[in-house]
């Protein structure tokens, strides 16, 4: 299955220079938050994937503008084809907005999801706006990742973990893939293309980045 992740800032290869073809073999899309709703409708309107999200930090338009089309997978485990996809939007609370939490406030909605949890029995893929704690994280209060994120990965070892928040294009050297025990580690910055296989990933697919100029 190819997906396409996406945050933080809208392509211009997909969005001001678009050609449909360059969504040809794009089975899912994913937004780790933080981009425009009209950017996602678009998106939604071209693509044959159906398009997943979660909120971003800078997400609020959302509730006045929804991404038409689109689905919200915060505190969801949603299942497509086979994968079982965790949402978890928002970011460290550091300026008091609606998508923003403490640490205990996002320990408490994973409290919540353990009925999904155990009817699932545990998910594939964790999709989140803020990065993990200490990993591909900023120092910074409001770029600092969650711990509870690290608990989530050793105890349900899902296959990818996919956030944003952390752009490419900081000062400090981001990497755009990682790895946590068995979990491998994409930051979504724009966009990026992946191959989720059920074996073992092959090497020359994972990490290759599809139509990129």
């Amino acid at each position: 299955m190819r997906i396409m992740v996406i945050a933080d800032e809208e392509s211009k290869y997909l969005w001001d220079f678009f050609d449909k073809s360059k969504l040809e073999g794009v089975d899912l899309i994913i937004s780790c938050g933080d981009l425009n709703p009209n950017y996602l409708s678009f998106l939604t309107t071209f693509a044959a994937a159906p398009v997943l999200y979660v909120h971003g930090n800078h997400d609020e338009k959302y509730d006045r503008t929804p991404p038409e089309g689109c689905i919200c997978i915060d505190d969801e485990i949603y299942e497509f084809e086979g994968l079982r996809i965790l949402g978890l939007g928002g970011s460290m609370r550091y300026s008091g907005g609606k998508y923003q939490f403490t640490e205990r406030g996002m320990r408490k909605r994973v409290k919540k999801l353990w009925f999904q949890l155990l009817k699932h029995r545990g998910f594939d893929i964790l999709v989140t706006h803020a990065p993990a704690y200490q990993i591909n994280d900023g120092r910074d209060l409001p770029h600092q990742g969650f711990q509870v994120f690290i608990e989530l990965i050793e105890k349900y070892s899902p296959k990818f973990f996919v956030h944003g928040h952390v752009h490419m294009t900081y000062g400090r050297q981001h990497k755009r893939c990682d790895k946590y025990k068995s979990t491998h580690i994409i930051n979504a910055y724009e966009r990026y293309v992946f191959d989720y296989e059920d074996d073992e990933m092959s090497p020359l697919k994972f990490g290759k980045i599809v139509g990129q100029q």
